[in-house]
């Protein structure tokens, strides 16, 4: 085991860690506002809107990943639709993880009781004073641990990136395998920064939604 060539590549590394956090967490703001859109607009949109949106989620669900970032990079530049690398990167992962988004959204609003929504109107509370003092205080507990499992997913996939010269983690991990030809120690040190990161979110994710249940169950008391 060579570790001096993992220690050789650090810097190429961080810089690629660096860029993989970046890119992932502007995917993850882009994918949970689109997700919100989408969930919104599967109950106030006009009826052809939500037809369209529903075409678009069986079809993004339908596909992998791959498919969208080599239609994203090879076949829209044949129609003079050009992004750069990192554009097709936040572009396909937003777009293929916010129908799944909006699916969470949707079934948490979904378990709110009849009974709430009509209690809001009776009191004449705005939109807003129904998302912040009714909706989310009940809703965002249950869809912390999904929404949570999704973003885990957009980083583990932000490594197929890597094929359109998206230089992100694992495209600076081939980089230094390809200078030091020590591909299981660099593969190793890659596979451990992945597991910390997103075993880093499972646990912010578990401890936020302790947080918020036992917080909710003191306002019911």
């Amino acid at each position: 085991m060579d570790w001096q060539a993992v220690i050789d590549s650090l810097p190429s590394l961080g810089d690629g860690m660096i860029s993989t956090l970046k890119l992932c967490a502007l995917a993850a703001f882009c994918s949970l506002l689109w997700g919100t859109i989408m969930a919104v607009a599967f109950k106030r949109a006009p009826r052809f809107l939500q037809r369209l949106l529903h075409i678009y989620t069986s079809l993004t669900l339908a596909l992998p990943l791959l498919v969208i970032i080599y239609l994203l990079y090879f076949v829209l530049p044949e129609y003079n639709i050009t992004f750069t690398s990192p554009q097709v990167g936040v572009l396909a992962l937003t777009l293929y993880y916010a129908p799944y988004i909006a699916q969470v959204i949707g079934s948490a609003v979904e378990t709110l009781p009849p009974g709430q929504w009509e209690a809001c109107r009776v009191l004449g509370l705005s939109r807003r004073e129904q998302l912040c003092d009714v909706v989310l205080p009940q809703t965002l507990p249950q869809m912390l641990s999904p929404l949570a499992g999704l973003m885990i997913g957009l980083i583990k996939d932000s490594a197929l990136l890597s094929i359109v010269s998206v230089q992100e983690f694992m495209y600076a991990a081939k980089q230094a395998i390809s200078a030091t030809y020590a591909p299981l120690e660099i593969y190793l040190a890659v596979a451990l920064c992945y597991w910390l990161l997103t075993s880093l979110i499972d646990w912010l994710a578990r401890y936020f939604e302790q947080r918020m249940t036992r917080y909710r169950r003191g306002m019911q008391h």
